[in-house]
């Protein structure tokens, strides 16, 4: 009936002039749905609803002088919005595809006759430009989510549009000249400068980070053009984030996505970064500015409240920037110097809602913890599965990323975390060895992470049974011309050949020999330890 109903009033939407009471019975029966019935809904009036979100791009790049003075038509759009970034965040049971033919469901032309309407717009606080701007955010929202979706015509065609006019312009340095100021007039934060600031930064980054060539613009340009004015707009409003407005949080949300996905852009090629921290100092400055934005106590209130909002936003990407930055800088020593860093880690880790932000704050933390701290770590069954399901999306993604983030990345921060005792056992009760040694060849750090693993007894048992990888080791060890990767492969089979744990230093061995000297092993410390072990040998020690 409800079905009935949508799909009559859907039909009425070409009649001329259209009747106020469909509009607003469409945002009725809209608002009706719940998240327990939006899949029924989406899959029976598929449809009718994307000749809805047609007819909706149809009157966004019309003359909105028309309607925007309506109040139905606006709660409409509101309502449409709210049901697409739903559709976007809460349903893995609708299909991707779904979700692309309805969200990305305008023409070329519309969206070249909404950035005319927005150009020609003296009035900053238009409420049409607002209207706009959550249609594009929700595009940009599914491209982060859907990277794959980043070859879409419209999807490029924006993105071009939006670097070329929007980002790398006078306006735009102009708009961030008005946030390096101390004390900001509220009056700044128009409509427009939001536009600007939030939705052309966030559907760039999304993707930018989801395509690394074919863009009108380097990632130096665009570095060169905004990154000395973020790093100032860091190095101010870190020290006052209790008289932030809702509007400078959005600002710096959305600055700060996008300088990330600006370092996440060309995958492993990193030279581009180097305008961003240029010196020791500037990095510094920025990694204290980011790390005081996350030592905000009252930001935690935000992040227990279940809901997506823009402070648990900005924490996520910070903490994606950090881990970045801990991968790519040599400042591990400068983190560690931060003793409260691992406290305020914890607190976000523990007091999240969001698994995927506890994730970053576990990963970020794995980082910065010593080697004794980090395997006594106890990590969430959930955010252990939702590891393991991010490695596995990565792995099995044609571009061998997970969203925007290359799997490199993502296994270099489970390097780390694989030492946690926790990690180790859901590894060997999940049976997710298999997956590390199905990576290994394409990403020789998955042997290191091995490595790590042959020191667990249980994992011990598994990497015997499997015959093939063992003849593998075997081989590797006799062919392999990396020292390093000798290293590696050498210490795996030293750690399945010996068990080290709970055995007396005299006790015998399978070959009847006895211990001589038992060295201690530091995971961070472990290519020393085997120089060790190896040296001892040619002496004869046991």
């Amino acid at each position: 009936m409800v079905q009935d109903n949508f799909d009559q009033l859907v039909n009425a939407l070409s009649i001329t002039p259209l009747p106020i009471d469909i509009v607003s019975k469409l945002t009725f029966l809209i608002e009706q749905q719940t998240l327990e019935s939006y899949p029924s809904f989406v899959s029976q009036s598929i449809q009718s609803l994307h000749v809805l979100e047609q007819w909706a791009w149809q009157q966004l790049s019309y003359d909105s002088y028309q309607w925007i003075n309506q109040l139905n038509y606006l709660t409409l759009f509101q309502t449409l919005s709210s049901f697409n970034k739903n559709l976007i965040c809460n349903f893995d049971n609708i299909e991707v595809e779904t979700k692309a033919l309805l969200l990305i469901s305008c023409t070329i032309d519309q969206i070249n006759s909404i950035f005319e309407q927005i150009n020609q717009n003296d009035d900053d606080n238009d409420p049409c430009i607002a209207i706009i701007s959550v249609w594009f955010d929700n595009l940009a929202f599914f491209i982060y989510e859907n990277p794959q979706f980043d070859i879409s015509p419209i999807i490029c065609h924006i993105n071009q549009y939006i670097g070329r006019n929007y980002v790398m312009t006078d306006q735009f340095k102009f708009y961030l000249t008005q946030l390096e100021q101390t004390n900001l007039s509220q009056s700044i934060f128009t409509t427009k400068q939001l536009f600007y600031i939030k939705t052309c930064s966030f559907s760039l980054s999304s993707y930018l980070a989801a395509k690394t060539q074919n863009f009108l613009f380097t990632p130096e340009e665009v570095l060169h053009h905004v990154s000395n004015k973020y790093l100032q707009i860091i190095n101010i409003h870190s020290h006052t984030m209790e008289s932030w407005s809702n509007e400078l949080l959005i600002c710096i949300t959305y600055l700060t996505g996008f300088i990330c996905g600006c370092c996440w852009w060309g995958g492993e090629k990193l030279t581009h970064i180097k305008i961003l921290f240029s010196t020791e100092q500037i990095s510094i400055n920025l990694v204290q500015g980011l790390i005081r934005i996350i030592s905000y106590k009252p930001f935690y209130k935000e992040i227990k409240s279940g809901t997506l909002n823009n402070v648990l936003i900005l924490i996520d990407i910070i903490l994606k920037f950090l881990l970045f930055i801990l991968q790519t800088q040599n400042m591990i020593c400068f983190f560690r110097s931060n003793i409260l860093l691992p406290d305020i880690l914890l607190t976000i880790a523990e007091n999240s809602s969001c698994d995927k932000l506890s994730l970053c704050a576990y990963s970020v933390l794995s980082e910065v913890l010593t080697d004794e701290r980090l395997k006594e770590l106890k990590v969430t069954d959930n955010i252990c599965n939702l590891l393991f399901t991010i490695l596995e999306q990565g792995w099995n993604h044609p571009l061998k990323k997970y969203k925007h983030i290359p799997i490199i990345y993502l296994l270099r921060g489970f390097m780390s975390l694989s030492k946690s005792s926790t990690i180790q056992q859901k590894v060997f009760d999940g049976h997710r060895l298999s997956l590390f040694i199905e990576m290994c060849d394409e990403y020789p750090i998955v042997y290191d992470i091995i490595w790590t693993f042959s020191f667990n007894q249980d994992i011990q048992q598994q990497l015997h049974s499997n015959s093939l990888f063992m003849s593998k080791l075997t081989h590797l060890a006799k062919e392999c011309d990396n020292e390093q990767m000798c290293k590696i492969i050498h210490g795996i089979l030293w750690n399945l050949n010996i068990n080290h744990e709970n055995r007396p230093i005299t006790s015998e061995i399978n070959d009847g020999k006895t211990f001589d000297i038992m060295i201690s092993y530091s995971h961070k410390e472990k290519v020393l330890c085997k120089q060790i072990y190896d040296e001892l040998i040619k002496f004869d020690y046991r």
